[in-house]
């Protein structure tokens, strides 16, 4: 019976050529999207890990393989030192993913064409901090999101030019009544209000956000809050204000001033919603400067729905949440934080009550 010879892992084997290593990296990196694209992630969030690769790539000066932990310590203690987290968290995240990927398909192959042994450089050591969603958004009160709109409303009759302007308040109205993101509210087509469905009727959200950069997720939301009022109103008096042909398919529910090459309306971007709520919240509620942004009209949608008695479950069908643990972070109404009671606290002791008041009606 013979003994297998044993070596270790961290033998130098016979060395590569430059070339070959060259190609084989561009090999992995190519295997590395493909592997991806069949998780199911979105064409836009593969393209981000990518980006993120190849600046830490062209930094390092080396195949992403030869980095170590000193390496990491380095990018990301000095040359992202000032960057914002979320920069800084999604380097870190594409990174580790890389290597996880290289460890359980290339692991032997690198070991023998280099001689090293795949190990991450992001440990617990080094790892970015934090998250993305650590910020907590306490939307405005009912009352102050009043002072907004009756001001920006009475501003239409005066402003130079009605129809932008008519077209950014009713997106934010939109937003603020139904939960709509900046990007689901500028993508929603004159054919995606479905007037027939429900007793408001209701909007076919067809690009709604993924749960983890899985691609756009449709939903039907419901016109409530008073959003069917406001949509007829925009459809019948402004839309019809940028030229449009309301025909056309495809023709977007928020057009831009500017046009397509064959003469139509091509689709407002977010950059000119997100401008127009920012002037006017300047002007009629100054003390949200700058902190008054689409999703935080997202978060009191979802805040004022709960006070009015909506459970959760409905709300995270509402705003297109794939877990009710998202919802739950989105449901932070002013009013809690008002009464001087942890909002935590007084979130818990509502939703005790009204589940004992359903098994109460059962």
């Amino acid at each position: 019976m013979a003994l297998a010879i044993v070596r270790d892992l961290r033998e130098v084997r016979a060395p590569t050529s430059a070339e070959e290593l060259e190609q084989f990296e561009t090999d992995t990196m190519a295997g590395f999207v493909l592997a991806r694209a069949s998780a199911g992630l979105a064409d836009s969030t593969i393209r981000g890990d990518v980006g993120h690769l190849e600046q830490v790539r062209a930094w390092f000066g080396h195949p992403l393989w030869d980095m170590e932990p000193a390496d990491a310590d380095a990018y990301f203690g000095k040359v992202l030192r000032n960057s914002p987290s979320g920069t800084r968290l999604a380097r870190s995240h594409a990174l580790t993913t890389y290597f996880a990927f290289l460890e359980m398909r290339h692991k032997v192959e690198l070991h023998r064409m280099t001689g090293r042994v795949i190990e991450c450089p992001i440990d617990e050591m080094n790892r970015p901090r934090g998250a993305k969603d650590a910020q907590l958004r306490i939307p405005p009160l009912k009352q102050e999101m009043g002072q907004l709109f009756t001001g920006w409303a009475g501003e239409l009759a005066t402003c130079r030019k009605f129809a932008p302007m008519a077209r950014n308040y009713t997106a934010s109205k939109l937003m603020a009544e139904v939960g709509l993101r900046v990007n689901e509210a500028r993508r929603l087509d004159l054919d995606d209000i479905k007037w027939n469905l429900g007793r408001f009727g209701k909007l076919h959200v067809r690009y709604g956000k993924g749960s983890r950069g899985s691609g756009p997720r449709e939903r039907m939301v419901p016109l409530i809050n008073d959003a069917g009022r406001t949509l007829r109103w925009f459809i019948e008096d402004v839309w019809g204000q940028f030229g449009g042909d309301h025909t056309r398919p495809g023709a977007p529910l928020f057009p831009s001033e500017r046009r397509n090459a064959d003469g139509s309306s091509r689709r407002v971007g977010d950059d000119a919603l997100r401008g127009g709520l920012a002037d006017a919240t300047r002007t009629h509620l100054p003390g949200w400067t700058d902190k008054l942004t689409p999703h935080v009209l997202r978060h009191f949608c979802a805040s004022q729905l709960y006070l009015n008695g909506l459970d959760l479950i409905a709300i995270q069908e509402v705003l297109g949440h794939s877990w009710i643990a998202t919802t739950m972070r989105y449901v932070k109404p002013r009013e809690l934080h008002q009464t001087g009671e942890n909002p935590q606290v007084a979130w818990s002791k509502r939703e005790a009550e009204r589940v004992r008041g359903v098994y109460e009606l059962a």
